[in-house]
């Protein structure tokens, strides 16, 4: 089946840890669904995708270019995928990592995606099934312009790249 390359789906991990439990659920997403491109930046993650390209880590250009074409980005709960998709007003889907699995050291992420959970453009996900759910949703309503329910200042915006950046 050809390939919908308009509807192209990145996924990140960012680049601290990996992140094994959503790159095999994307790439279980991506083998039942050939027909849309899946391309992923992996990190260290020691599960190798089978059904979707992949890279370990991109460079800032390769991300950027990644991001822009994509017209969905499922992601980590991490702030700047989160920022980049609020200020590009990106459907973003955000599958956090849990402390109870090891895959951080806390539930910081967690909390994130709860306090960004009512963006219009933002879902959240806990499971596969979920996470399966809210891409078939999105690629559905592909196109279709939405605005988030809340205004994100450009100040806001800086505050927050400002906290991250002396971190």
């Amino acid at each position: 089946m050809r390939k919908n390359m308009s509807a192209m789906i990145f996924v990140s991990v960012g680049t601290q840890l990996p992140f094994d439990r959503l790159i095999s659920a994307m790439d279980q997403w991506s083998g039942n669904h050939p027909d849309y491109s899946v391309f992923a930046q992996i990190g260290e993650s020691q599960y190798a995708p089978k059904n979707m390209a992949f890279e370990k880590n991109l460079s800032i250009s390769e991300y950027t270019d990644c991001f822009n074409k994509a017209s969905l980005v499922v992601s980590h709960a991490g702030m700047g995928t989160i920022i980049t998709a609020l200020e590009s007003q990106k459907p973003l889907i955000i599958m956090p990592r849990e402390f109870s699995r090891s895959e951080h050291r806390n539930d910081h992420q967690v909390a994130t995606a709860e306090k960004f959970s009512h963006f219009d453009l933002i879902d959240v996900v806990e499971d596969t099934a979920s996470l399966f759910d809210a891409i078939d949703s999105a690629m559905k309503s592909a196109g279709e312009k939405t605005s988030p329910r809340l205004e994100v200042s450009g100040a806001l915006i800086q505050a927050i790249e400002s906290v991250i950046d002396s971190a």
